[in-house]
This record gives structure tokens, sequence and C-alpha cells, in this order.
């Protein structure tokens, strides 16, 4: 996994697909979270789980790389309750608790149809499942 160098950046090719699309502050943080949690506990999936939750503090995905969010803070129920043993969904890089003008938006950017008749959760789920075709797609 990514390794940061003097300068605090990651190899761009040890990042994952989507932050090696994203801007060099996503990457970093990353990175830098990544490196963190490999030195508490061990390279693995723990290390990346955690790197991602610091990812999603700041950033959201929208389509196949990751965006900077108006207002940071936890994304959705999972990141609210926290820890090892966190419960709740995960909204997969979706920032859930932003206003449904903002999903709205972020939909029609990934030209989701019948996204302004859709509630909130149903343009999270519908997001969610974007963000994961077109992630596939340009792998």
């Amino acid at each position: 996994m990514p390794k940061t160098t003097r300068t605090g950046s990651a190899r761009k090719s040890e990042l994952p697909s989507t932050l090696q699309k994203s801007d060099a502050k996503a990457q970093r943080t990353f990175a830098k979270a990544h490196d963190a949690a490999v030195r508490e506990y061990g390279e693995g999936e723990r290390a990346h789980r955690v790197a991602y939750a610091a990812l999603k503090h700041s950033y959201e995905k929208v389509g196949d790389h990751w965006e900077p969010k108006a207002r940071k803070g936890p994304s959705d129920q999972r990141a609210r309750s926290g820890g090892p043993n966190a419960r709740g969904a995960t909204a997969e890089g979706v920032d859930a608790s932003a206003p449904k003008k903002h999903l709205v938006e972020v939909a029609r950017r990934l030209e989701i149809p019948g996204r302004s008749t859709m509630s909130k959760g149903q343009l999270v789920t519908a997001i969610k499942k974007a963000n994961r075709r077109i992630s596939a797609r340009n792998r």
C-alpha cells in the first residue's frame, strides 16, 4: 500500500485507482492516514479502512474519483458511530449527510435518470451504484 515520500506525497501507482484520479490533497490524506495506521495496526484491511475513513471525512466519491466536501465531517451512519466496531450502513464514499440539493446535483453530473423525483435515501443508493459502475468501467 502507499508509503509517503519525505515530502508527504504517495507514489501514485500505489494508490487505489479512484485516488489516482483525485487531487493531490486527497492522495496525501489517504497515504498519510494509511501509513500511520500501518504503524499502529500493521499492514492489511484495518489500515486500509482507517485510511478511507480519514479520506471520507473531507472528501466524497463522485464517479471514479474523490472531490472535496463542502463541509467536513462524517459522511454516513457508520462514520458517525466510529471505532473498530462501528455499526450502521456505509454510503461507500457518498456524502449521505449532505443536503438533498447537493445529492441531486451529484446525480445530475452522473446522469442518473429520475433523480428529481427520488428521496434522499434513493439518491444515495443511486449514486453508490453509479460510482461503482463508473469506477469498474474506468479501471
